[in-house]
């Protein structure tokens, strides 16, 4: 049994989703949160910065004795997971959102043709196709990036006629023609995955990834005799930039008033 705390961190609102779904899965883990607020979104970001940024969250969750470090951000999972992973060494478990999925296409769709949508630096790092690539599995990938979906989450534009706009806009094009799933390869979508799913009216299956990512997570602690058997959740959220969107959207994740503590991170 380990009670150390799951630290988490993403760019803002999108690494909640991700949070959410390993409170819903693990119930007795405590929680360690670290929103980036005052420097998001990373997906427009380069990978130095991501790098710098990931790096100074790792030393705020390190301070709080985190047992695992889940990058619940695909942009610092493409740019800053390697990196992350070294400079953490053996004081923790470093997970990123990628390989978990990668995991699940091996098992649940070989041979098959999968969308991707993400945001540019995720999908211009090519990393889901090369460890697609890897698996030679014959997955054929096809992948669009969406810039516009995250910072119009962040906004609170979703479910309504702007958000249904500009989501068909993407998924209309023939980028992604003849896919048999789609990857939500950005921690944000998961809250336009309804939106998503009418687009296609069942015609292709629409992958989640925060739930893949949590069930990875219950695994990797099971297996390794890391999880907490107290029942008593405790949740710490920081932010770098104090915001109201944020606050609000902790208390609708959550279900009640999460209180933040700002911790600037300098550049």
């Amino acid at each position: 049994m380990n009670s150390n705390p799951i630290g988490i961190f993403d760019s803002g609102i999108g690494g909640l989703t991700v949070a959410h779904a390993v409170t819903n899965l693990l119930p007795n883990e405590n929680i360690t949160y670290f929103g980036d607020t005052a420097h998001l979104p990373y997906g427009d970001k380069s990978s130095s910065a991501i790098q710098a940024y990931s790096i100074k969250i790792c030393n705020v969750l390190l301070q709080q004795k985190c047992k695992v470090i889940l990058i619940a951000c695909n942009s610092a999972s493409a740019a800053a997971f390697e990196l992350v992973r070294e400079y953490v060494g053996s004081k923790a478990k470093v997970i990123n959102v990628i390989d978990p999925v990668i995991d699940f296409l091996a098992k649940a769709y070989p041979s098959k043709t999968i969308g991707l949508i993400g945001t540019k630096q995720t999908v211009n790092s090519n990393i889901y196709r090369k460890k697609i690539d890897d698996l030679q599995e014959g997955i054929i990938l096809k992948s669009l990036a969406a810039p516009l979906l995250a910072p119009m989450i962040e906004e609170g534009f979703f479910n309504n006629n702007i958000s249904e706009s500009i989501i068909q806009e993407y998924l209309h094009h023939t980028e992604l023609d003849n896919i048999e799933a789609l990857i939500l390869g950005c921690t944000h979508y998961p809250l336009i995955k309804k939106q998503i799913e009418n687009y296609y009216q069942g015609k292709v299956n629409v992958l989640d990834t925060s739930e893949i990512v949590a069930k990875a997570l219950e695994v990797y602690l099971s297996e390794n005799k890391m999880l907490n058997m107290n029942n008593s959740q405790i949740k710490h959220f920081f932010v770098s930039d104090f915001t109201t969107s944020f606050e609000i959207s902790t208390k609708i994740f959550f279900g009640e008033q999460i209180h933040l503590e700002h911790y600037p991170l300098w550049d």
